[in-house]
């Protein structure tokens, strides 16, 4: 029996155009396919819901340490250069400056309005001393005066009161049975001729006999004795009277 012819075997790279020409028809009838059917079928409604999203919770982070920053090196100071020799000052001589002169002031002239006027003032201001000296010494000559009137006047009137006192008491009957020394005191009215118009009993002794007889004498001693002058003489007189007298 003889064998069969074995048929040549195709070249490698014939199978694999082949392959890749196959698949590209393939690709191409399904896209053609697709798209008829894409454009024929009628869109359908797509309802998206919004869902605001709720962003996730930071997720703190441990921060890192900061390095400790390190310690800048300390500049090396530079030499300073040498200090130049200081120069001596040179004092320079102010020159003197001259003295202004001093021009005199010319003398006023004298007015002879103001030297009459400083005149008549001082002539016033002497004549005004001069009376208050004399009204000083006037009043003083008249303080004199008074005090001597008075003094005088004072003795006249002390004369007089005891020669009033002295004829009353001689006209006194002074009664028994009088204790201590009593003093009683009596208003006395009188013409200018020493009678005695009324006794009136202003302050009692308190002994009774010895108020009257005291008033029965002032009548019986009418008239009154008269002072040494007449302006001493006094319409109303005040006497007082006690048993014993100083």
């Amino acid at each position: 029996m003889s064998e069969a012819p074995v048929p040549p075997r195709p070249a490698p790279g014939k199978r694999i155009a082949f392959v890749l020409a196959v698949l590209m028809h393939v690709v191409l009838a399904v896209v053609l396919i697709y798209g008829v059917t894409w454009q024929t079928e009628q869109p359908t409604t797509v309802t998206v819901d919004l869902v605001s999203a709720v962003p996730p919770a930071p997720t703190s982070a441990p921060t890192p340490p900061e390095p400790e920053p390190k310690p800048e090196p300390k500049p090396i100071p530079k030499p300073e250069p040498p200090k130049p020799a200081p120069k001596p000052d040179i004092v320079q001589k102010e020159k003197p400056k001259p003295e202004p002169k001093v021009e005199p002031r010319p003398e006023p002239k004298p007015d002879p309005f103001k030297e009459q006027l400083e005149r008549e003032l001082k002539e016033t201001e002497k004549r005004k001393a001069a009376s208050e000296a004399t009204s000083a010494a006037a009043r003083e000559l008249a303080d004199l005066k008074a005090r001597q009137a008075s003094a005088a006047q004072a003795g006249d009137i002390d004369k007089y009161i005891a020669a009033l006192r002295g004829k009353v008491r001689g006209n006194i009957v002074l009664p028994p049975d009088i204790k201590g020394n009593p003093e009683a005191q009596f208003e006395v009215t009188q013409l200018p001729s020493g009678d005695v118009l009324n006794v009136k009993l202003k302050k009692s002794s308190g002994n009774a006999a010895w108020d009257a007889a005291t008033e029965r004498a002032i009548h019986k001693s009418s008239p009154l004795p008269k002072p040494s002058k007449p302006e001493l003489f006094s319409r109303t007189l005040t006497l007082t009277f006690r048993p014993q007298e100083d």
